[in-house]
This record gives structure tokens, sequence and C-alpha cells, in this order.
């Protein structure tokens, strides 16, 4: 991380982590590609990644924070020159509960991405082209596998801990499924062992609101524009789902952006002017086949049916967390991921928080979440600290 003087922070970065810059990391160069859960291979691979802190000599404070769909390695801090922060800025920093003063947090873009690492829009080294669909289908596990290849080349032996909400609550589960001896703890978020056929339905109504975009072109659209039409449509869907009846009820009830109707099929509403604002500032960030790939990189995770927790040993400490207005992931799912540790015997914590957010609420419902994850994580570094548990 590079730290400028104090004069530099811009507006939002006090109090956080301060000016912060996106590095780039390349793994599985050739012929050390990494091998892919469908049976292709792909390398080299870049990873962007951002850190916040200060590693301890014995590499013992390490946390890797995962993002969800649409995010990226930016969590916390600002760029320098920009005013916004990191899309967890509020989790992440001095004295906040991923203490920056104590721990040394890692986020990285996962692959299949399109903010830094390798993704469809990437530079495919076999053709000098963008891979568009050439690229290989990815899944929660070759992400986690990817990031597992950054961990080492870090000589980070074991992770304090996981931790992250919706997609980042699926990466945080994988890493232990894949690697238990590597992970210490683990905080997943508002997430699922599996999507239920209505969280894939809406993933696949957003996928072929892209694909029916004549501007989509099959996915060869680079150089040419990316269907925003579509991949807009997407991200409206998507903001819906995030967010719960009584939120957009008290957000826009029925309120006019003008004082009449206007009888015509512009946006009367206030919601529909706020959907259409999302949809056309997210084409601006987001490429449309990324959005794709990692959606159907989701619909195909699936840990239940004890596969989260094999024979193994597995001493990881669990903090799940759920909210009572979230109808996308709904607490029953967050329940059976307790459940299935509980069947194992895993020190599992389980609380569901009160919010009327919804999904939104693992971003915005700051107060329960900051109690929560402070005590479990200052519990966990005073047992790595004291010597209780595995340690490599």
């Amino acid at each position: 991380m590079k730290r400028e003087s104090a004069g530099t922070v811009p507006e939002g970065a006090s109090r956080s982590a301060g000016i912060v810059e996106t590095k780039y990391m390349t793994i599985a160069e050739p012929p050390q590609a990494l091998k892919l859960e469908s049976g292709e291979s792909i390398g080299p691979v870049t990873l962007a990644y951002e850190t916040y802190g200060t590693l301890d000599p014995d590499r013992s404070n390490a946390i890797l924070v995962l993002h969800a769909l649409s995010g990226d390695a930016h969590a916390a801090g600002c760029h320098q020159g920009e005013e916004a922060p990191g899309w967890w800025d509020a989790m992440i920093g001095p004295g906040k509960p991923f203490d920056t003063d104590r721990y040394f947090v890692i986020c990285s873009n996962v692959i299949g991405g399109c903010k830094g690492s390798t993704g469809p829009s990437s530079t495919d080294p076999q053709t000098g082209k963008p891979y568009a669909l050439e690229f290989p289908f990815v899944t929660i596990a070759d992400m986690v596998n990817a990031q597992r290849r950054l961990i080492d080349l870090m000589e980070i032996d074991r992770l304090l801990c996981v931790a992250g909400g919706s997609m980042g609550g699926m990466q945080a589960l994988q890493w232990v499924a894949s690697y238990p001896e590597r992970v210490r703890s683990a905080i997943p978020i508002a997430t699922a062992l599996k999507h239920s056929p209505q969280q894939i339905a809406f993933n696949e109504v957003s996928r072929q609101s892209i694909m029916a975009d004549p501007a989509w072109r099959n996915g060869n659209y680079y150089g040419i524009g990316q269907p925003e039409r579509g991949l807009a449509v997407a991200r409206m869907i998507g903001h819906i789902t995030f967010m719960s009846d009584q939120s957009m009820e008290e957000k826009f009830s029925r309120r006019l952006k003008k004082e009449r109707f206007s009888f015509n099929f512009d946006a009367n509403f206030e919601v529909e002017g706020y959907l259409h604002y999302r949809g056309a500032n997210f084409v601006k960030r987001f490429d449309a086949n990324s959005y794709l790939y990692i959606t159907k990189a989701m619909d195909y995770f699936d840990l239940s049916g004890g596969r989260l927790i094999n024979d193994r040993k597995v001493d990881t400490r669990f903090l799940v967390i759920s909210f009572k207005s979230d109808w996308l992931y709904p607490a029953y799912q967050s329940q059976e991921i307790v459940r299935q540790l509980k069947q194992k015997q895993i020190d599992a914590t389980y609380c569901e928080l009160k919010s009327t957010y919804g999904h939104d609420a693992f971003l915005v419902e700051l107060e329960g979440q900051t109690t929560l994850i402070h005590h479990f994580l200052e519990k966990t570094y005073r047992g790595e600290r004291n010597g209780n548990g595995y340690r490599r």
C-alpha cells in the first residue's frame, strides 16, 4: 500500500485506510497454468489486489476480504485524486471492525472480473484480441484457487479470517471447503451453500436481457461498444432484489418525479428514475460478459449435502450473519450453513440482524455487524497469539 502525506488525503478518506493503490500480480505462468473445474486451463492470469495495514513478522494477522458480484479489489480507502472510497470502507480501517492497526487486510478482484483481474475483456495472449466468449467458464472454486496462489506468493501460510457478503460469502465458504488448514476463521454474510431455483431464475433473466441486446454481438462487442441497454436492465433487476419492500416504500413510496403523470412511457415514478440511474451508471464501470460469467459461477456453486465440511479435521471458527429483510438470500439459507457446521461439531456462531435494507444490508447496516465482527476477530486473534488452534 502506498501512503501519501496527510495533505493529499481527499475528503472521505479521513478515518479510513487513507490513500491506497491497486497492485497487480501475475500467476499461472505457463506451463503452470491454472487448471479449472471445467477441465480447461488458463494462464498467465493477472490478479488485481489491494492491501491495508501491516503484515506481522510471523504473518499471522492476514484477513482476506472477498467481494460480491459487481465488486472489485478496491475495498477501502481512496485512490489518489478520487473522492469515492472503497466498497467496504466503513468496515475496513483504523479502529473499524477489520482494524488495520491490528490486521493486514487483502482484497483481490476475482478471475472472470473486469476490474484488473483476467476476464473475458482481457487480451488473449494467443490471439492478441479480447477473450470474449473464448474465455473459459470459471467457478467460485476457481476464483478461490487463484486467490490461494496470490496468498502463497505473499508467503502467508494461514489466513486469520476470510470474510465477505453475498458472492463474497460463497468464496469464504469455498476457502474452508478447499483449504481448511489455511483458514483460522470465516465470516460468511448474507449468503448460501447453493442458489435456489428463484436465485438462478433472477440471474438467468439478467443474462437473457444482456444477450437479447443486438449490441451484444454474441460477446464480440469490444472496440465497438458493449450492450448498454441489456446490461442496464440486468442491473435494474439486481437492484430490485437487493432492496426490501419496506426499504423501497420508505425510499420511494409512489412519489412522482413531476407533479402529475406524463401519460407516456417515460419514468413517472421516483423508483423508476432510480432504477434507470443505477443501470446507466453501472454500464460505465462493468463489462457485460463478466456479468454473464460471474452470475453463472454463482449458479454453479453448491456446497450443500455435506460438501462444506468433509471428513478432514477442521478447526475453523465461523461467524454466520443474515438479515431479516433479505429476501434474495433469506435467513433460512444461512441457518442451513450453521446446521451443517453444527452437525460436524464446528465452532459456529449465528446472528440474524434486524434490518429494513434487504440484501443491501451487508453493505449499509453497519452497527450490528461492527460489534459482532469486532468481538469475533478479537477472540480469534487472541487465540492465535496465545497459541490456541492449529498453526502451520
